[in-house]
């Protein structure tokens, strides 16, 4: 689907989307959890649909009443081979593989090619050094085994989902496991938000120090009635039409929040002040409308930048190429981003969208200031689907376009 802009300015309130981090937190804690847990607040994106098909294929029973997904858990020890649709969601891949070597059957997970490509040595490696089976191959991953309370070492930096999947599975390993984080240690934010579900249904973890965790599995996890909090990651978008001249108010996001992607207000405001230097290491998902708004702003050097290319799109290239038709000089280094903004003008071509969701939203909000079109912009199903509505009730200007 392709969409047209015109400039236009976003002026109003509007609600923060639920937060996708924690809406497949907390569905995974439900589903390892006795009883019925009722989640509330659930957004209807494609991301977290995935997260609901693969617990249904695991044994859970959930069922959606409104924005409520009422879950009763899985019995482990009743798992058949099965086979996992992760469709294009890394974080219900990479949270839920740990969860398939608990029954000690075979278990297939399957997604797009896109989500096939990204990375998973961090649990090849852990299968092999623990004697589990783990084979990968275009047609999908499958696994075998049973994990064991043991120490595990994992690397901080290629991404804090292997250490959440890890996480979620241990707590339900009879026994004491210790996990240890090799530095650097990178969205320890996220991490966080998964030991904030996992102690709200009562699991049993703690540090040790900043980069050991020690988990007492094995101990019933209790069904709770939960709200998934507003989403920072997605109200950045939201919140960047203030920075292009927009008046717009974002109800329903918690100030004490455990996001990481809350400090996009810190730099929004840096960028603002002039050409600035900011780290997206523990951020990534910020890069892309940071990248926009220094292109129309003053520019900015952007560190840390390496693990952009392991998303849905590789973010820096696929940012650079569509900030360039503005007329934005973008310089894309081994692990950094420098944008200087030599021109700011109307593209002259169509935009993009890359199958990345983020990507859209980063592009959508530069184009209600110069117009153009973007195509492809159904990509904002993975985690915004209503990101299109929302801005056009803040007054920006778009139409639907036949290809």
């Amino acid at each position: 689907m392709n969409i047209r802009f015109f400039p236009s300015v976003a002026r109003g309130s509007v609600s923060a989307p639920p937060s996708k981090s924690m809406a497949h937190r907390l569905l995974i804690c439900a589903a390892l959890a006795q009883g019925e847990s009722r989640i509330c607040g659930i957004s209807d994106c494609e991301d977290v649909a995935a997260t609901l098909d693969c617990l249904r294929a695991m044994g859970a029973d959930c069922k959606i009443d409104n924005d409520t997904v009422i879950v009763k858990g899985i019995n482990f020890d009743k798992i058949s081979n099965s086979v996992l649709p992760c469709r294009e969601s890394g974080s219900t891949m990479r949270f839920l593989l740990p969860l398939c070597l608990l029954s000690g059957k075979e278990t297939m997970l399957i997604g797009s090619p896109a989500l096939l490509r990204r990375p998973m040595t961090v649990y090849q490696n852990i299968c092999r050094e623990h004697g589990l089976f783990f084979e990968q191959t275009e047609n999908g991953i499958t696994v075998q085994g049973r994990l064991t309370a043991t120490e595990y070492t994992l690397p901080g930096d290629v991404s804090s989902q292997f250490i959440s999947g890890m996480l979620f599975a241990l707590t339900q390993v009879a026994g004491e496991s210790i996990l240890h984080i090799l530095p650097p240690f990178e969205s320890r934010s996220y991490v966080l938000l998964t030991l904030q579900a996992l102690t709200a249904f009562g699991a049993d973890v703690e540090w040790l120090n900043d980069t050991t965790l020690r988990i007492r599995g094995g101990k019933p996890m209790q069904a709770q009635t939960l709200t998934v909090e507003g989403d920072y990651s997605n109200a950045a978008f939201l919140s960047a039409f203030n920075v292009l001249g927009g008046e717009v108010n974002i109800t329903g996001l918690d100030p004490a929040s455990l996001q990481g992607d809350r400090v996009y207000i810190e730099h929004f405001a840096s960028l603002e002040k002039g050409f600035a230097t900011i780290s997206v290491a523990d951020c990534p998902d910020l890069a892309p409308i940071l990248f926009a708004l220094a292109a129309r702003g003053q520019g900015g050097r952007f560190t840390d930048t390496r693990r952009l290319v392991i998303k849905e799109s590789n973010r820096a290239q696929t940012m650079a190429t569509e900030l360039r038709k503005f007329g934005t000089t973008v310089d894309v280094r081994e692990n950094e981003v420098i944008i200087t903004p030599t021109a700011f003008y109307a593209p002259t071509e169509n935009l993009l969208g890359h199958n990345d969701h983020r990507i859209v939203m980063s592009l959508a909000v530069l184009a209600t200031l110069t117009g153009g079109v973007i195509e492809g912009v159904e990509a904002v199903s993975k985690s915004f689907p209503d990101f299109f509505e929302r801005i056009s009730s803040l007054g920006i200007q778009i139409e639907e376009i036949t290809p």
